[in-house]
């Protein structure tokens, strides 16, 4: 089936990466299967995340449908978009239509993006993840694939304004081995192995990445425990209290 909007939108993404003159480094490409189904599953750090993973997927001539919450999907611009490129909307009040849209995707071998985490993390550290993964992965008979990505939080993160300029800025994005995902096994087991699986990629992303903040105003895109001002989970969850 043609991509009437998938593929010209890639080509907008790739070509305003050029004009933001970002440096990405993308390795591990080669463990998304080529053919097949398959759940990509990645921390999320920024509104682009899910972008930068899509393009994690190009070298195996993949296309993700990545699986968003459903006011995306209402919006005027990006709504049409999203249904153009057969993204999948998340009702949270109805999760199992989304549900059963993804599995219907991966038996008819689709990648599913998602972010077991649910929402951006403002602390930049892993949330714990929810098993919606590990579970559809499990029903549909095919591999997880972990993912991380660092820098993406600084080009337009929650909180912060966004940064669309020349900025040079450095993304780092990193694609693990896949995770495979037993029927036999309990999908709570598999959900935690799969987040010490991305946490790994995560670290090994942050020691990769080039940039550190020169002036102390500017270290809000790093976590606390690596020096940084973000705020620290424990500290966000007070806050929501």
């Amino acid at each position: 089936m043609a991509e009437l909007v998938y593929r010209p939108v890639i080509g907008i993404a790739k070509t305003a990466f050029k004009v933001w003159d970002l440096k990405i480094d993308c390795r591990g490409s080669e463990n998304i299967p080529r053919s097949g189904g398959a759940v990509l599953v990645s921390n999320h750090i920024s509104y682009l995340d899910f972008v930068f993973n899509g393009l994690a997927a190009l070298p195996q001539k993949r296309l993700v449908r990545f699986m968003a919450k459903d006011s995306v999907f209402r919006h005027r611009i990006s709504g049409p978009l999203m249904r153009g490129m057969k993204h999948i909307p998340v009702d949270r009040g109805q999760g199992e239509k989304a549900y059963a849209h993804a599995l219907d995707a991966l038996r008819s071998g689709e990648v599913i993006g998602l972010f077991p985490e649910a929402t951006i993390s403002q602390s930049f550290t892993l949330k714990s993840f929810k098993s919606g993964a590990a579970r559809l992965a499990q029903e549909a008979g095919v591999p997880l694939v972990p993912m991380a990505l660092w820098g993406t939080q600084r080009l337009w993160t929650k909180g912060q304004p966004r940064n669309f300029k020349r900025s040079h800025l450095p993304v780092t994005v990193r694609v693990g081995e896949a995770v495979e995902a037993p029927r036999d096994q309990y999908a709570g087991a598999i959900t935690r192995r799969l987040r010490e699986r991305v946490q790994e990629l995560l670290e090994a992303a942050q020691r990769a990445y080039p940039g550190r903040p020169r002036d102390p105003e500017d270290s809000w895109w790093l976590p606390a425990h690596l020096g940084g001002t973000a705020p620290t989970a424990e500290e966000l969850r007070a806050v929501q209290a």
